[in-house]
């Protein structure tokens, strides 16, 4: 009886053993599979950097060369009633730009057509006003079939890795940390120094 008993303890210790062997091989497997699925998503996600765009002169900018600093990018325009956020975001710029702040202007007529003007009627317009010196870009679509690749990699999370938004309004602001990564986004009836993006340059 007792013979048996030891036969049959040392056929389940062993079968235990080969189990938790097993175990162990299928562990270190999915642990592998999702190391290689998650260097493949990180590598095929683009990040702010990787594009380049029109700045209001017509020139190219690199995003690129902003490596390093916090952006923050705005869709705007000089006939609404949010204009004089203009104001603010200089104001911002110049208070935070030792901190590697950089203030982006998008001037867009995507909204009740309130930036009717060429690249050169909207500089004039926010030098001469608002004393503008942050870098302001060309005319673009942010919204809808003819969307700027950078707004749509700003508003889909398949492509930025963080959310899905909308544009619902000019002078939406979108953060970008140091690495070109996006980091959230404020509504556009927020003033340029809300306690979000203030918050969010002191940090760290």
């Amino acid at each position: 009886m007792d013979c048996r008993l030891n036969k049959s303890c040392g056929h389940l210790l062993l079968y235990i053993m080969k189990s938790l062997k097993q175990m162990r091989r299928d562990i270190l497997l999915l642990s592998t599979a999702l190391l290689l699925m998650t260097s493949f998503m990180l590598q095929g996600q683009k990040s702010f950097y990787d594009f380049v765009v029109t700045d209001i002169h017509g020139d190219e900018f690199e995003l690129a060369q902003l490596q390093g600093k916090k952006v923050l990018v705005v869709n705007t325009a000089s006939k609404c009633g949010l204009t004089p956020q203009y104001k603010g975001l200089e104001k911002l710029y110049r208070d935070y730009s030792d901190q590697g702040l950089v203030v982006i202007g998008f001037p867009s007529n995507d909204f009740a057509g309130q930036e009717p003007g060429t690249n050169e009627e909207i500089e004039t317009f926010c030098t001469s006003k608002y004393e503008v010196s942050f870098p302001m870009m060309s005319k673009i679509v942010v919204k809808g079939e003819e969307m700027h690749p950078l707004y749509s990699w700003l508003t889909k999370a398949s492509e930025n890795g963080l959310e899905d938004s909308k544009v619902l309004w000019n002078f939406q602001k979108y953060m970008i940390d140091e690495n070109g990564m996006l980091v959230g986004h404020v509504a556009p009836q927020k003033k340029p120094d809300c306690k979000k993006i203030v918050s969010w340059i002191n940090k760290g």
